[in-house]
């Protein structure tokens, strides 16, 4: 049986972040498919959290286009080129962007109305090329900061080990 994900949304981002990492660990243990991989960490991350969408969008035709992958949440856009909006700018720039206000992102993409904020992380393989972008959308103005750049940046780090063989276009 597997371990329920706690509830941190009251806990201190760095401890919350640090628990999410030991399930992460036990959880992916002998595993390298990377896929399994994004679905175990947006689920740890949208219920630990109660974010409004919690996924990937995975690098399908590199340098020019990113595709929805495994998520937790409403709808998400199905397609989303490099530089387009805040997943297309941190996939061209190979960067975390985090946007306190999404109306204030020029070329945000709109897929819920709801959101508010965004952090969109990029994660690489072993060999340092870019897979994919974790994108985290919230319906709370301003809810990403250091704290969630650190504990992000440091799940995503389990992906340089993984295994991920780009879909065609």
């Amino acid at each position: 049986m597997e371990p329920v994900i706690p509830d941190l949304r009251a806990e201190p981002r760095t401890s919350a972040y640090a628990q999410l990492l030991e399930m992460q660990s036990l959880l992916l243990e002998g595993s390298d498919d990377a896929i399994a991989g994004m679905a175990t960490v947006s689920a740890l991350l949208h219920h630990a959290f109660g974010h409004l969408w919690t996924g990937f969008y995975r690098v399908v035709e590199p340098g020019r286009l990113l595709r929805v992958g495994p998520y937790q949440g409403s709808l998400g856009c199905q397609e989303i080129t490099f530089g387009r909006g805040v997943c297309g700018t941190a996939a061209a720039e190979r960067r975390t962007v985090v946007v306190a206000d999404v109306h204030d992102f020029p070329g945000h993409i709109t897929c819920d109305p709801r959101s508010q904020s965004e952090i969109v992380v990029p994660v690489f393989d072993a060999s340092g090329a870019l897979m994919a972008v974790l994108d985290i959308d919230s319906s709370v103005p301003a809810a990403f900061g250091d704290a969630d750049r650190d504990g992000l940046e440091k799940l995503v780090a389990w992906f340089a080990r993984a295994t991920y063989v780009p879909v065609p276009a």
